[in-house]
């Protein structure tokens, strides 16, 4: 079952339906999430998303674009979180311009970032290795760990430990650009 499908069952109150949305996207969700937010503000942000895509389902167009449409949710959650605590309480974190409503980051500092990923992302190995073969379909191509397995032909559990283990030599990778750890 496709994603435009699922969330039509949920539109029609199937709460299993939301369960499988969830389990599709909340990881890739998360990951995007992280790069906004503190870590322990995450999975409120998760649960709030996917409360808000429940109640919404029924204004959902199927256009076969699902994931953009859960995480123009999640920017909208994440932004309300930020704004409700107020500047304070965030004053440490950077939000990109979707989210905070600014202008578009400096180019230079665009530039340097997307350098710092490409890095990063080598330290996956080389191209085709396991590691590196799931990134790009889980995080650039946005496709779902079921849809993955069956690409790579190795069972989902396997697919999500690659997943983890691109994760963190990712963010070691990014520790190592930006010149320390955190």
């Amino acid at each position: 079952m496709d994603d435009d499908d699922l969330v039509a069952r949920v539109a029609a109150g199937d709460d299993a339906a939301l369960r499988d949305l969830f389990g599709r996207h909340a990881p890739w969700l998360a990951v995007r999430l992280r790069a906004v937010l503190p870590a322990a503000d995450v999975e409120d942000v998760q649960q709030e998303t996917f409360l808000a895509a429940w109640r919404g389902a029924g204004g959902y167009r199927p256009q076969g674009a699902c994931g953009g449409w859960l995480w123009g949710i999640a920017r909208r959650q994440a932004a309300l979180l930020l704004r409700r605590r107020g500047p304070a309480e965030h004053a440490g974190t950077t939000l990109p311009a979707d989210l905070a409503g600014r202008d578009a980051p400096d180019p230079a500092e665009t530039a340097l970032a997307r350098a710092d990923l490409e890095v990063a992302v080598a330290a996956l190995g080389p191209a085709g290795s396991p590691e590196r073969e799931v990134w790009r379909l889980m995080y650039e191509q946005d496709r779902p760990v079921a849809e993955v397995a069956g690409l790579l032909g190795v069972p989902p559990g396997t697919v999500k430990s690659r997943a983890h283990r691109a994760r963190r030599l990712l963010r070691a990778a990014l520790r190592v650009a930006e010149g320390g750890t955190r």
